[in-house]
């Protein structure tokens, strides 16, 4: 008796753990649809642009001016260093809105969202090393990005602070960066 009594309990979390489990995973696949439609509205939008996927993340290229030159362009290694400007917003459908922006060094987006900020130092240009500090949607869709492009990466949760709140994100919710990027090394 004392053992079936130890077991229902220890059953019972197995089974409260398993249903978390797959609730989380329903919600990151309801996040990979509303990014494949995100990116079907973007490439509705603007036929020139191009998608990239790598290790969960989604990078759409809206405006390559080095491609569109003719120029050879270097794209930007793991190890390497980035630096761009940045508007940060959790996705909620297939676009972004003021309403749902995190975080931005671009001035012009700051004051277009109607933030109120009197630090100037917050519009800096952002430089960063591709390194496993990066959260991994983020890293991997930075990876490949070239000087002067335009583009959205994307990502589920589960590549960005899965359980864990940041900031005003709240745990398990997917990003949308849209980035403007300035330069890149691979030395």
């Amino acid at each position: 008796m004392k053992r079936s009594t130890l077991l229902f309990p220890a059953a019972l979390a197995a089974a409260v753990l398993a249903c978390t489990k797959q609730s989380v995973e329903a919600t990151y696949d309801k996040q990979e649809t509303t990014i494949a439609s995100f990116v079907q509205a973007r490439l509705q939008a603007d036929t020139t642009a191009t998608v990239t996927y790598n290790k969960g993340s989604v990078r759409i290229v809206l405006h390559d001016t080095l491609a569109r030159e003719g120029l050879l362009a270097d794209s930007l290694r793991a190890g390497g260093s980035v630096s761009f400007y940045y508007a940060g917003y959790i996705l909620s459908g297939t676009a972004v809105s003021s309403s749902s922006l995190f975080a931005t060094n671009r001035k012009t987006t700051a004051d277009e969202s109607g933030w109120k900020l009197t630090d100037s130092t917050l519009f800096q240009i952002e430089t960063l090393t591709l390194d496993d500090r990066l959260i991994p949607g983020l890293r991997h869709g930075l990876e490949g990005v070239q000087n002067q492009d335009e583009c959205f990466i994307l990502f589920s949760g589960k590549y960005a602070y899965g359980n864990h709140v940041q900031g005003t994100i709240p745990a398990r919710s997917a990003l949308v960066y849209h980035i403007w990027v300035n330069s890149i090394s691979n030395d």
